[in-house]
Formats: C-alpha cells, structure tokens, sequence
C-alpha cells in the first residue's frame, strides 16, 4: 500500500465537482456551479483578435514564458488593475494558473502543519481545499450582510497562538453574495493594523456589480492601502473572460513577491503563454471593458429572474437577501434543517445546488444553501426554482 503524506490523505473531492457530473444530464437543471454561461464567450471577438496578431507573436504563444508572466500581459493587466485604483507600482504582479493557484501559493507561502488561518464562514470552497492542503486549522469568522464579524475576528485575533492570515471574498462573496459596506471594510482593517496577520484579498466578482451606486463598496482595500497590513491581492479572467483560459494573478508586497515566484516556478514554471496573449490582446483591444459592461447586464437579468422565482415560490421562513452582483443567492433554512435532504429531493425532481456544509469550515452547519444563476436562462431559472421551493416546503413543511 502507498505510504501518502498527511496532508494528501486528508483531502476530499469538492461536493461541487462531484455534483458537476450531475450538470451534464440534459434532465437536470443546474443551480450548483458557478460557471459563466456557454453563449457569453466572446468567441467570435477572440479569434478575430488572434488572426490579427503579429506571427511571432503567435509563435511566442506555444512557448514557454516567464514564471512571473509575458511581459505584455504583466502592463496590460497592470493598466487595468490602475482603473481599480490598485497600487501596482508599489506591489509586484504575478501571473498564476486561475486564482486557484494563487490561493495555493500563498497558502504554501505561509502555512505549516496545524498553523491557524482565519477565513469566512461561509467560505469560498476553493481556499479551504487549498489551505486544507497544507494542513491548516482553519478557524471561521461568521459573515453577515454587512460583512465579516469584526467583533469575533477580534476575539481570533488576541488568542495567543497568531493566525498566519486572513482569507476574505468581500465583493459578492462566495458563496453568500455579501458585498461588504465600507464601514465594515474599515473596521476590518482597523482590526488587522499592527497584527502583522496578513490579508488575503480575493477580488474574482467585483467588476460583476449591477448597481452603479455602489462604487465606493467596490473600493479594494489593497487600493486604499492602508498601512501596518501585508495585503495580497488575488483576481482572475475566469469571470471576466473565460475559465477556460486558466489565468488568474496576485498583487502582492515586494517582500512577499519573492517566495511566490520560487513556489509557483517548482509549481508548473509559467502559465500559458497561448493564453495569456489572448488576454493581453483583449485587454489592449478595449474590448474587455464593453464585454464586462454586457455580461454584467447579462447576469443582472438572470439575477433578478431568480429573485422573482423566488419570491413568488419560496416560503416566508427562508432568508435571503437580492444580489447587487456576482453570480450567487444564499439561502438560510430554519435552524436544524438537513438541506442534503432537500438537494436529494431536488435532483429527483429536475434541479441541483450545493448545500451550505460545503462551505463551512468545519463541514457542520447545513441548514443553508447555494444557488447559482450565473449559467441559467431566465426561462431555466423560471422552471427550476419551483422544483428547488418544492423540496423546501417538503422538507420544512
């Protein structure tokens, strides 16, 4: 029998990887993922940018590239993240495979066995499988629709044994939708001043937003940039692009810059260079602006045919609150409920989601639930939502 290490034998599949095989099955529809929608790729608009380029550009894009890399991705991508206000002159940029890997990196960067990380609860599945990796006691500050709990992420802060970091979603969280206040965002940053608990900053859903209005909200705080906090902040094409690219990228502190690109080098050496010139040349084109402005309007109509369905179907004793942005609802059943059951029933009728144990650290609490429309039609949306309502009131009466 192989002799694996601890920190391999202790890792699960994700539930919703195991519920994407579920998706495939044209009697089923699928609220679990979060996936962009087939039909809003800009295919046409990348291949006409493709035959555009230059042939040694073209060449250059089935070679192997820097680890940090293309240079001209690395001063488009910095343009762009200007828009945001970011401080990328005082940072250095590194280009990763999704943000996955970036979460993976830092994680590698800063956890040893049994070390404490603090993160959301509920927490984007992705972070606990990448901290889980390294064999991190994951500690889970509550969230509610203001944000992060700042009163329990003080009582982490003073326990005597130092948290390595903090991981935080706070535009349109995954999976609670929560867009934080800028009051919270303050709080959260008056809390870490002085720590030395560096921030991990994972912005994948803030250009998603569907109210302008909300534009302070949307402010990084990598781009207020306060001082006395090491903060990392990590972004990706997924959402914005397309997953299929594998591209993501972290803003980071000099100091911190260097151990990434050690770990991403021993990781996979670079990125995709083919890739990563699409990207630069979406970026240079303008295009990526005016696509961002139509999936947003997109996604803020399945939004709100979501929204409909569920207040026309679902019970009063479930909570929710309606997305601003980003591609997730939240709901809260009453306290004690199993909502594996309710998914069970779902997919017996036609629907899937995940349920919210998933995304608790310590895979306990599961009297939650995650809804994607992100890749529904309105008029999928409108035939699911009855199924999933269905399986609540059976469940909870």
């Amino acid at each position: 029998m192989p002799r694996f290490s601890k920190a391999v034998s202790s890792l699960r599949s994700s539930e919703i990887r195991d519920l994407m095989t579920l998706a495939s099955r044209p009697d089923i529809i699928s609220f679990a993922g979060g996936m962009p929608g087939n039909d809003l790729f800009p295919v046409k608009e990348v291949e006409e940018l493709y035959r555009e380029l230059d042939i040694k550009i073209k060449q250059a894009a089935f070679q192997y590239g820097p680890t940090p890399g293309l240079p001209s991705l690395l001063e488009s991508l910095q343009g762009f993240l200007e828009k945001k206000g970011l401080p990328v002159h005082e940072n250095r940029l590194l280009i990763t495979t999704g943000s996955q890997q970036a979460l993976n990196i830092l994680g590698k960067a800063f956890i040893d066995p049994r070390e404490p990380v603090l993160v959301e609860n509920p927490c984007f599945i992705g972070a606990l499988s990448a901290f889980r990796s390294y064999d991190a006691e994951l500690r889970g500050v509550p969230v509610d629709v203001e944000g992060i709990s700042i009163d329990v992420l003080r009582q982490e802060i003073d326990r005597k044994e130092k948290a390595k970091f903090l991981y935080i979603t706070p535009y349109f969280h995954n999976p609670a939708g929560v867009l934080y206040t800028t009051e919270r965002k303050q709080q959260l940053i008056a809390a870490l001043q002085g720590t030395n608990i560096p921030l991990i900053e994972d912005d994948a859903y803030g250009d998603l937003y569907f109210y302008k209005e909300d534009a302070d909200r949307l402010k990084p705080i990598k781009a207020i940039n306060p001082e006395g906090i090491n903060i990392c902040y990590t972004g990706s094409f997924s959402k914005i692009l397309g997953p299929g690219l594998r591209l993501g990228w972290m803003l980071v502190p000099e100091k911190i810059y260097g151990k990434c690109e050690l770990i991403k080098q021993s990781a996979d050496a670079c990125s995709p260079s083919f890739t990563q010139v699409l990207a630069d040349a979406f970026i240079r084109s303008g295009q990526i602006y005016s696509y961002i402005d139509g999936v947003r309007q997109e996604y803020k109509k399945r939004a709100s045919a979501m929204v409909a369905a569920l207040r026309e179907y679902l019970p009063d004793y479930v909570q929710w609150s309606e997305p601003r942005g980003g591609f997730y609802l939240w709901l809260t059943l009453p306290e004690g409920t199993d909502a594996t059951r309710i998914v069970t029933l779902a997919i017996e009728g036609g629907a899937v989601f995940v349920v919210g144990k998933t995304f608790d650290p310590e895979g306990r609490q599961n009297n939650s639930l995650r809804l994607s429309y992100c890749n529904n039609t309105p008029e999928q949306i409108a035939e699911g939502i009855p199924i999933v309502a269905n399986a609540i009131r059976t469940i909870c009466g």
